[in-house]
């Protein structure tokens, strides 16, 4: 069972990201916070029961990377999805499948998280977070 999705989608800047989302769109950013050891600033906004987050480049971080990949523009960076039971579980579980992680543990992640990354090569181009409660 899904109890949410989020979506991640790099943008250069969030405060210059920010007023297409709440004036176009109507959205409301209800968190903004850094994850310093992942060399993120995130902003998030809901809509239903699915969170968007924005994921605004820091220098030398993935997403400066994935920003400089997509020839400066921004975009779907990661879909993201909660577990039931722990991260931890989820990723030996998809190990058993075949799927390549990119984490191999959990890792503390925006809004108290656990997270960790399945690579997009065994996930059909998708890179995919799965997310915890701590």
């Amino acid at each position: 069972k899904i109890s949410h999705i989020e979506t991640g989608i790099a943008v250069k800047s969030i405060e210059e990201a920010l007023p297409y989302y709440e004036n176009v769109l109507g959205l409301k950013c209800y968190n903004i916070e850094t994850v310093e050891d992942q060399k993120v600033k995130t902003a998030f906004l809901k809509v239903g029961d699915v969170k968007i987050e924005l994921l605004e480049l820091q220098a030398e971080s993935t997403i400066a990377k994935f920003i400089e990949k997509n020839n400066g523009n921004g975009g779907m960076h990661h879909l993201a999805f909660a577990v039931e039971d722990s991260v931890a579980n989820a990723l030996a579980e998809a190990e058993t499948t075949g799927i390549r992680p990119i984490d191999k543990a959990p890792r503390k992640g925006a809004e108290g998280l656990q997270i960790a990354f399945l690579h997009p090569k065994s996930t059909l181009g998708v890179l995919t977070e799965l997310c915890e409660k701590p």
